[in-house]
């Protein structure tokens, strides 16, 4: 049975009985429970607006949600969280595709227990359409890395260094693909595994950039690179005067726009990959609606134009 009629069937046995045990609504609707499972470690700040779109689609919709994330990031820990998660018996999980090898046994499995899967952030359609998952919501990464790459193409950058700080993720390293063929180069050695540490992070940066002088653009991946990238910067005495473009924003990231030490940042929108999943559910769980399509939650340019609204939502909203 399907999760939509087993909701049906559970509501309707519920409103025969007339029990308040039962946690039906007095419209008839089951009370309904959704988990999110990320691969976020707790010193993660990006993750925050995950977890207040996702309290405040709980609150709208009128459903019970919970976050998940393994302490450290372990993805093996993820995949122990998706299983304790769909042992609990939710109406539905939505999770990160962080490292499909690890996870996908996981997903599959949930789906096959009748729960209702949303792929958000980490992955891609077609790997979401893979494990079972009802649909993908989140920022094709290859794209966004084109679009930035054409970007930078334009304002003259040639060469770049891109740093990755999850480089167990293939999808996150789309990004780095996309911008060495948007500006049409060969990726090569210009990738570095940065790790998650932030002065390792720091060092390595400074390093590469020692290595290589004629590098003319940096791009990270979000604030764990960014934040640490920028004290590089500033250390090097090449803040402001190399060409610095990264995804995501947080608060660094915003005040390095401001300043005019990042050119541009670009918004994945996670506010979205929390927030719509839950409406989409929800609604799909009590009227069997769902859209016909993938979501794509981004990307979009941030720039120095117009950021005071966003500055005012960084790091909690945007």
């Amino acid at each position: 049975m399907n999760a939509f009629f087993k909701t049906v069937a559970v509501t309707a046995v519920a409103a025969t009985a007339l029990m308040g045990g039962t946690a039906a609504f007095a419209d008839g609707h089951e009370r309904l429970r959704y988990v999110l499972v990320s691969h976020a470690p707790d010193s993660d700040s990006w993750w925050n607006t995950i977890r207040n779109a996702l309290t405040l689609a709980g609150e709208q919709m009128d459903v019970d949600v919970e976050y998940r994330n393994p302490p450290t990031g372990d993805i093996a820990d993820m995949a122990r969280l998706i299983e304790q998660a769909a042992a609990s018996g939710p109406n539905g999980i939505i999770t990160t595709l962080a490292d499909p090898t690890v996870l996908s046994d996981s997903i599959r499995a949930a789906v096959a227990q009748g729960i209702d899967v949303i792929i958000m952030n980490s992955g891609t359609p077609e790997l979401a359409a893979d494990v079972g998952a009802l649909m993908y919501v989140g920022q094709p990464e290859y794209d966004a890395g084109l679009a930035a790459g054409q970007r930078a193409g334009r304002d003259g950058v040639t060469n770049f260094l891109c740093v990755n700080h999850v480089i167990s993720n293939p999808v996150v390293a789309e990004r780095c693909v996309g911008f060495a063929d948007g500006l049409g180069v060969e990726l090569g050695d210009s990738m570095i595994d940065a790790g998650q540490d932030p002065q390792e992070i720091q060092n390595r940066v400074m390093a590469y950039l020692n290595a290589n002088p004629e590098t003319d653009a940096v791009l990270t991946l979000g604030p764990t690179s960014a934040d640490p990238t920028i004290l590089a910067l500033e250390e090097l005495g090449l803040a402001g005067e190399i060409y610095f473009g990264t995804f995501d924003l947080g608060e660094n990231i915003v005040a390095g726009i401001r300043d005019g030490v990042i050119n541009w940042g670009i918004d994945q929108q996670p506010f979205l990959q929390a927030y719509l999943p839950v409406v989409v559910m929800s609604n799909y769980h009590r009227y069997g609606v769902l859209p016909g399509n993938n979501i794509n939650s981004g990307p979009g340019f941030i720039t120095a134009d117009g950021l005071e609204f966003v500055e005012a939502l960084a790091g909690e909203y945007r």
